[in-house]
């Protein structure tokens, strides 16, 4: 008979964490680096507010171009800036951003290899009460398909700061996905940003935890309530989609029972998608993948939403131990 523990374990209550929103982060490295660079120019599709950019419009005015909404344009400018030797941010929605202009994504960036850098903002199911119009829990299935285009999702302010810093050196077509959901802090006040590789939060040797964007913290949630009935979870921030960590996530397959991903978007075809068919070719080893079940997720606050689907500590802590039990 399984020894494993019950699934309704609760996850352990600790004093309240400081919480941030990512976009403000974003908001001010972007005025930094126009500061010092002037390539860096901003292009929004009239989400001045959501997208943080009314201190950078007054502080860079002949930077700063609002198209209106008309996303398929903003690419199209984007692209047409960094060919005159800019370095475009194009900020907009991410449910508006990477579905009203797929096409312009794939051809004016990815196929033209253009040096845009997209801020996605409030991804996921942040805009919670507007709906699955305003959901973007696509965009990740979508972006990391289009040859060229690197994905990142940061997990906290620091990590959004320090990949907006990186963005400016790299070369090429990058998605960084800007959350609007409050979040705690993750990682040192020191970390740097490396495109491609996966930062190890915890070590463990029992299973392996995945998870980016607003999931990082609550899997790390996961893993002290794991390791309080006597579990080691090792916890990867998954933060570059792509390129991903092929080294961590096979060396994880190698040396622990099993990996579990959660992330604010599909489950098919985004982080756990991507985790799965490395493992299908190289290393095949038991997974959970957490994510919104394909469905159209439903109105509700994005809190309620993460609850409804399971994004939780408790969750991802329930997806180990099933995993655990069956790798037996």
């Amino acid at each position: 008979m399984s020894t494993t523990p019950p699934l309704q374990s609760p996850i352990a209550n600790s004093a309240p964490a400081r919480l941030f929103d990512c976009r403000e982060a974003y908001a001010q490295a972007l005025e930094a680096m126009a500061e010092s660079d002037q390539r860096v120019c901003a292009v929004v599709n009239d989400s001045v507010s959501s997208a943080k950019l009314k201190n950078f419009a007054a502080r860079f005015p002949a930077r700063f171009v609002n198209v209106g909404i008309a996303e398929q344009n903003m690419i199209g400018v984007g692209a047409g800036l960094a060919n005159g030797g800019m370095v475009p941010y194009v900020c907009g929605a991410s449910c508006f951003l990477t579905a009203r202009a797929m096409e312009q994504l794939k051809v004016d960036l990815g196929y033209s290899n253009s040096n845009v850098k997209l801020c996605g903002m409030s991804p996921g199911m942040a805009y919670g009460q507007l709906g699955p119009t305003h959901h973007s829990i696509e965009d990740l299935a979508w972006t990391r398909i289009i040859p060229n285009l690197s994905v990142v999702v940061p997990a906290d302010p620091l990590e959004t700061a320090a990949a907006m810093r990186y963005s400016l050196e790299h070369v090429g077509p990058m998605y960084l996905r800007i959350s609007r959901m409050p979040v705690r802090e993750v990682h040192a006040k020191d970390f740097q940003f490396t495109l491609g590789k996966a930062p190890v939060l915890r070590e463990g040797d029992d299973v392996t935890l995945m998870a980016n964007g607003v999931m990082v913290s609550r899997a790390l949630d996961a893993a002290e309530s794991l390791a309080g009935i006597g579990i080691h979870a090792r916890v990867l921030n998954m933060s570059s989609m792509k390129p991903m960590d092929a080294d961590a996530v096979l060396h994880a397959a190698r040396t622990t029972r099993g990996i579990v991903t959660a992330e604010e978007a599909l489950a098919a075809g985004g982080l756990g998608g991507a985790v799965a068919e490395l493992l299908a070719v190289h290393h095949p080893a038991p997974m959970r993948i957490l994510g919104v079940p394909g469905v159209f997720a439903p109105t509700g606050s994005a809190e309620f939403l993460l609850q409804h689907f399971g994004l939780t500590a408790e969750g991802i802590h329930n997806a180990a131990l099933d995993l655990l039990r069956e790798s037996k």
